[in-house]
């Protein structure tokens, strides 16, 4: 698999497969909303009761998060922490990560619960992380038969200043 900082192009086949996944698992689980976010803080797919939620802001906060949690790990020993879990009043927040790369985020009220979460999460991340697995490869080979130089490569600074003087 590709580093976490490697950028990976989706395609529109694995974003619906993606998009089935999350559909199913909220089903499944009983949850409220649930998000696939990148290591970036940027938002893959989300599905579920989003409407009144501030999607950009819970993407990034939520690769803060990660990130400040894999410090706390690091100082301790430990490579990472693969699950999170906050518990509020009314609602909660289960966090894992994916094939080192995405992160998986289900929030869910008193109509589910972390034991039916965590097992229902248990099964998506495998089938997601499939689906990951098929879009590395796939952004390898698209690379390797696109070698061609980009039609822009040949611009330079001065072509572009010509233009608009």
């Amino acid at each position: 698999m590709l580093g976490p900082q490697s950028s990976l192009v989706m395609y529109d086949e694995e974003y619906q497969q993606i998009l089935l996944l999350l559909e199913r698992l909220l089903r499944e689980s009983n949850s409220k909303v649930i998000f696939l976010v990148d290591k970036n803080g940027q938002l893959i797919a989300a599905t579920g009761e989003t409407a009144n939620l501030d999607t950009t802001s819970l993407a990034s906060l939520t690769a803060g998060n990660i990130a400040a949690t894999g410090g706390l790990a690091k100082l301790i020993g430990e490579k990472e922490f693969s699950i999170l879990f906050h518990e509020g009043e009314k609602d909660n927040i289960h966090i894992s990560i994916i094939g080192g790369r995405v992160i998986l985020v289900v929030i869910f009220d008193q109509r589910s619960s972390l034991g039916l979460v965590r097992l229902r999460v248990k099964k998506a991340s495998r089938d997601l992380g499939l689906v990951l697995e098929d879009l590395v490869s796939k952004t390898k080979q698209e690379a390797v038969s696109t070698d061609t130089p980009s039609p822009f490569a040949e611009i330079t600074d001065d072509d572009i200043d010509n233009l608009f003087n």
